[in-house]
């Protein structure tokens, strides 16, 4: 079995007063839940979540953008220095087991693409919503309070993992049916 789960919070860097707040929840939950939280490591949202986390005793992971650690949020527990700038989205991404947005602006707009793009599930929270041709795309599970987001992201990466799992166990070790 994998290790504890990985869940990305993305978010602006200048979010409403309760975008804050939610993230802030979101962070708590989150290490409730055990699980790790990865971020872009600076403020805002990404800021708000990871005070959240330590305050629950969480761990939290910053993948800044730029060459100096100085950038993190003073919450960011494990910090990682990229220097590919907004690349650095999809290393959070890709790096998380589900993804919630909060709030958002472009960057949180191509953070959503990206882990749809790669499979993550992905759950918003006071975020951009998506359509093609005038028909909205349901993908991005919606999310009413910070602790159904990560209960809903949780519960898909959960699935999402079962299943990987169940396509690498070989047939000969499936249960098979008794006659």
């Amino acid at each position: 079995m994998m290790g504890a789960m990985m869940i990305a919070v993305v978010g602006g860097e200048d979010p409403s007063p309760d975008a804050l707040a939610a993230a802030e929840h979101v962070g708590r939950e989150v290490a409730r839940q055990g699980c790790a939280l990865i971020c872009g490591g600076r403020g805002g949202v990404m800021e708000a979540a990871c005070r959240g986390a330590r305050s629950a005793g969480g761990h939290t992971i910053g993948v800044l953008p730029g060459v100096d650690r100085s950038e993190m949020n003073p919450y960011v527990e494990f910090p990682v220095v990229t220097g590919i700038g907004r690349a650095r989205n999809l290393v959070v991404v890709l790096s998380a087991d589900a993804v919630i947005a909060i709030d958002g602006s472009y960057g949180t707009l191509s953070e959503i693409a990206y882990a749809l793009q790669a499979g993550r599930p992905v759950v918003g929270l006071g975020t951009w919503s998506l359509s093609l041709g005038g028909e909205e795309d349901t993908v991005v599970q919606r999310a009413a309070d910070p602790v159904q987001a990560v209960r809903l992201a949780l519960d898909a990466a959960l699935r999402q993992a079962q299943d990987a799992a169940r396509q690498q166990t070989p047939a000969s070790a499936q249960p098979t049916a008794s006659p």
